[in-house]
């Protein structure tokens, strides 16, 4: 007998799709609205799934396949990285374009403003950025400049299209790797919904 349990969790977070491509033969009314290319939210909501490595053995032992604040770091991971935050492609050409002031004359377009964190993700350099501010003469206490710190505070940047699909098995890979030494308990799949009617199943 196999026993699946999932625990479920919820964030609020923005993205772009910005290759998003149409083909209006298949949708309501014929709307060729590339909608997904302009930067909007959603309302997230994830199921984790987990099961015994060797079925009936932890439920024999324990009566659980994982006791359930077990998983709890995933909720930190919702929380510190992806609540009120805007998840964008790191090559989408409007952030490449956002980016180019940040770059000394000399520079490539590239990483340099950014930190990569060990679960896939990037972030921006906030001391580089106020760096390249100062460099620039700009007044860190003027609204625009609070509201850029603030913009690149509030983003964070992955390799992939931040489609459901991608992102639930992002979010797939880092709940496997945070489990990955425990060897009586695997994450079998992720569920994603970012409306309530828009789910997707990434299954390991």
């Amino acid at each position: 007998m196999k026993t699946i349990i999932d625990k479920t969790f919820h964030w609020e977070a923005g993205h772009r799709v910005w290759s998003q491509e149409l083909d209006t033969n298949y949708t309501a009314n014929g709307d060729g609205c590339c909608a997904c290319r302009h930067r909007h939210g959603h309302s997230y909501k994830m199921k984790v799934l987990l099961e015994e490595t060797v079925p009936g053995m932890n439920i024999k032992k324990t009566g659980m396949v994982i006791d359930f604040k077990m998983i709890g770091f995933m909720k930190d991971f919702v929380d510190d990285v992806l609540d009120h935050k805007m998840v964008l492609d790191i090559n989408d050409p409007l952030h490449a374009e956002d980016s180019v002031w940040l770059l000394d004359d000399d520079e490539e377009l590239d990483f340099k403003t950014l930190h990569k964190m060990p679960e896939g993700y990037w972030i921006p350099d906030i001391t580089k950025i106020t760096n390249q501010m100062k460099k620039f003469k700009w007044d860190l206490e003027s609204p625009k400049s609070k509201a850029i710190i603030e913009k690149y505070e509030g983003t964070i940047l992955v390799n992939f299209l931040p489609t459901s699909e991608n992102l639930a098995s992002w979010l797939l890979k880092v709940a496997q790797d945070k489990l990955a030494p425990l060897d009586y308990v695997k994450v079998t799949a992720i569920e994603l919904n970012e409306t309530e009617k828009s789910h997707v199943r990434v299954e390991a």
